[in-house]
């Protein structure tokens, strides 16, 4: 019997989290595997949260949902999206964030405050955590909406899925115009991982 494997992405409206998660989904699916995937959408056009969930087993997959403190791994696509998401991790879990941070509306009016000291808070909970610039590493590529390409390159290397073809996933899913700066991305993010 395979084990199944729960992924949670998670980011902010307008920030590639469900391209991502579909990119996966496909990958998986391509190599054999069961899969199965959920979105959560908040106000997803204006910012709001954007949760994607993905399981998947050489064996049957019965749920698309992760249960709290079962994701092997959190990809947070902003700082506080980790955090939101830190009690869906493992005792074993791995944390890929983007060191972004991208204020909310009640942070913008002054009604809270961004919380100072987020990655060490991760990194008490986390096993193992991979913080990466991906938003600055993307706009240096030529585009910062590439940094979801980049997460997916660092999850899909955390998670030891590197010989699925991802090169083909994401030239099946990208506009031929941005296919050269994802193909980049993609191979920016899993050099990220050790």
């Amino acid at each position: 019997m395979s084990e199944t494997k729960n992924i949670l992405l998670a980011g902010v409206g307008g920030q590639g989290t469900i391209l991502a998660a579909k990119m996966l989904t496909i990958g998986l699916m391509e190599a054999g595997y069961d899969v199965k995937m959920s979105e959560i959408h908040g106000m997803s056009q204006r910012g709001g949260d954007v949760v994607s969930q993905v399981r998947y087993s050489r064996d049957k997959v019965f749920s698309p949902v992760v249960e709290k403190g079962t994701a092997d791994i959190v990809v947070a696509f902003e700082e506080m999206e980790a955090l939101r998401n830190l009690e869906y991790l493992n005792a074993d879990g791995i944390a890929v964030v983007n060191r972004e941070r991208i204020p909310s509306m009640t942070v913008l009016t002054g009604a809270e405050k961004y919380p100072e000291e987020i990655l060490p808070e991760i990194e008490r909970t986390a096993k193992k955590v991979i913080a990466i610039d991906a938003s600055q590493k993307a706009a240096d590529l030529g585009n910062v909406k590439a940094a979801n390409v980049i997460l997916l390159g660092a999850l899909v290397k955390a998670m030891g899925l590197t010989d699925i073809d991802w090169e083909k996933i994401v030239r099946d899913n990208v506009k031929e115009k941005f296919l050269d700066l994802n193909l980049e991305a993609l191979k920016a993010g899993m050099t990220e991982v050790e």
